[in-house]
């Protein structure tokens, strides 16, 4: 068996990743596996996990990877729609291939094709947004479609929606994802009623049913599940402000775009009467110029008039 990439875990842990992602659960990520897949493998030591945790000089975070049968499976929980995630997942499949040539040895640069592990990505989302039960999301959905050039690169990402009541085979398959998304409801109706969401989720394991099988796990890890529940849904509350602050600031810029246009259509209103009094004095001057030149005639024809009788 090939080597196994090397993780640290020095960041904190979301939820979905610290029920599905941990070494003491490899059955339930057999389970999970299995049901996303349509697969029975019974073996659960099969599986490395070679999770990327954080990757400081680039920065990423994502949340379980694991190999299986020469399959590499890149799984990432999202509370909220994210329609960029395959541009992610490329970039987590290329650090962990680079981990997976390094550990393993290989030659890149050498003149014989190696053979990798397979990539099989998935987005498991939870949020509260209507979404369909599946989706297929696409790198080339960034591209520049009006340049009618196909592109050489794509990722395709699974994005399988694990709300309550949502991928009923799936749930049926996998029952600890089933009660993790029976806990992640009732932590939100809990939200409705507590101040916070340590609450929330101690008010949920006390309703959980006692047969569940993450109920024990979760009550061993009690604090650390309510530190991370603390910080996933203070996240969440500050994207939103972020979004508020977004939506306020285009309602502000609207509002002074707005405001631009009313100030230039009043200047533009003030230049037509402008003009239009300029061409109502000069129609008046070439009116009076008209009557002066009439008078001007009339003179003329008297003057003529006497001369010509003096005359005679």
């Amino acid at each position: 068996m090939k080597k196994e990439t090397k993780t640290n875990r020095k960041h904190k842990d979301r939820l979905f990743n610290f029920i599905f992602g941990r070494e003491e659960n490899r059955e339930w990520t057999l389970s999970l596996y299995n049901a996303v897949n349509g697969s029975h493998y019974t073996d659960a030591s099969k599986i490395e996990f070679n999770t990327l945790e954080n990757v400081l000089y680039m920065g990423m975070i994502n949340d379980t990877s694991f190999l299986l049968s020469e399959i590499l499976n890149v799984y990432e929980h999202q509370s909220s729609y994210n329609p960029n995630m395959p541009l992610r997942f490329l970039e987590y499949v290329s650090e962990l291939f680079s981990g997976y040539i390094s550990e393993n040895k290989l030659n890149k640069y050498g003149s014989e094709r190696l053979e990798l592990p397979t990539p099989k990505l998935v987005v498991f989302y939870n949020g509260t947004k209507e979404q369909e039960d599946e989706s297929i999301l696409k790198l080339s959905d960034s591209f520049n479609k009006n340049l009618g050039i196909e592109a050489d690169v794509e990722v395709k990402v699974r994005m399988i929606n694990v709300n309550a009541g949502r991928n009923q085979k799936i749930m049926q398959a996998c029952k600890p994802l089933e009660e993790y998304a029976w806990l992640v409801e009732r932590i939100r109706e809990n939200l409705n009623q507590f101040p916070n969401a340590k609450k929330a989720f101690d008010e949920a394991i006390r309703a959980m049913p006692e047969d569940y099988e993450i109920r024990d796990f979760l009550i061993k890890h009690r604090a650390e599940v309510r530190g991370m529940l603390d910080t996933e849904y203070n996240e969440e509350e500050i994207r939103k402000l972020f979004m508020e602050d977004g939506r306020r600031e285009e309602r502000a810029n609207t509002e002074r775009e707005k405001a631009r246009a009313d100030a230039a259509e009043t200047r533009a209103d003030a230049e037509r009467n402008r003009a239009d009094a300029a061409e109502s004095r000069a129609d008046a001057l070439e009116e009076e110029n008209r009557m002066l030149k009439e008078q001007l005639e009339k003179i003329n024809k008297g003057s003529r008039g006497l001369s010509e009788n003096s005359e005679i």
